[in-house]
């Protein structure tokens, strides 16, 4: 049992109260994880919850750069004792507040027990100040990835219709449920071409769940398909100038997919 398995029990129990917490992952880098997870952000905040954005990649971190803030105060100032946490909480243009990593993270893109303890610190004393905390974790399976979202309550895996983009994303599920004993998981399919793309890709992806991976007991992974974003010019223009998608262009058909997206994790991440 490695480490990121062994403390998912364990963190849920000491960081239950508050927030419901969301892990925002993909297999591979470069699908729009980041612009989901803040743009996802915009969509709750704008239907009256209190939201933060955690940027959990603490390797490669780019949450600062999609939301064009250039922070004095980040994690890593957090981490190291020179700044008070509620420094480091910070408002974001789509009316939520972050938390970024910033530069000079490298030495906690490793999972050692401060960096568990350290990130176990933090939610835990977040938790109570929000309804929901998104975390933008980084790509693939890393032990820091996996235990960060070992923290959350739900998972969203960003993928989108490329090969290897789902070959990945086939790869990162199987993990969190062989590891974190994780059946029900939510994916977006992003970026897709026509209308109902996204729908075919899920179906084929869980017909290949079913037949290769079963857990004990017969527990079998179910995807819970949370739409699609289609592949829209709009996106591209927001991310050049560092915009958020549901402020600068709310009606564009990638904004109203995220918007219908946060309504629908609201029914897991609230409504219970």
């Amino acid at each position: 049992m490695n480490q990121a398995t062994s403390l998912s029990s364990e963190s849920a129990g000491t960081t239950k109260t508050g927030a419901n917490v969301l892990a925002v992952t993909s297999g591979k880098g470069g699908v729009g994880k980041t612009f989901v997870s803040a743009n996802l952000a915009a969509a709750m905040a704008k239907r009256g919850l209190k939201v933060l954005v955690l940027d959990a990649d603490l390797g490669l971190s780019n949450l600062d750069v999609v939301l064009n803030l250039y922070p004095k105060i980040t994690l890593h100032d957090v981490f190291t004792g020179k700044a008070k946490l509620e420094e480091a909480i910070l408002p974001a243009p789509g009316g939520f507040s972050v938390l970024l990593a910033g530069s000079g993270m490298v030495e906690y893109s490793r999972l050692t027990a401060e960096v568990r303890d350290q990130f176990q610190k933090v939610l835990r004393s977040i938790r109570p100040m929000f309804d929901v905390i998104i975390l933008d974790t980084g790509a693939g399976i890393s032990d820091v990835v996996l235990y960060a979202v070992s923290l959350a309550d739900e998972v969203l895996v960003v993928a989108t219709p490329e090969p290897t983009s789902l070959t990945d994303a086939y790869a990162t599920i199987k993990v969190l449920a062989a590891q974190q004993k994780r059946y029900n998981i939510r994916i977006v399919i992003n970026q897709t071409l026509k209308l109902g793309d996204g729908r075919v890709i899920v179906a084929q992806l869980q017909r290949v769940l079913d037949r290769f991976i079963g857990g004990a007991g017969g527990m079998t992974v179910k995807l819970g398909h949370m739409g699609d974003i289609p592949n829209d010019i709009a996106v591209r223009e927001a991310v050049i100038k560092r915009q958020l998608l549901l402020t600068t262009l709310p009606g564009c058909p990638a904004a109203v997919a995220m918007t219908a997206m946060a309504a629908k994790l609201e029914e897991y991440l609230v409504k219970r």
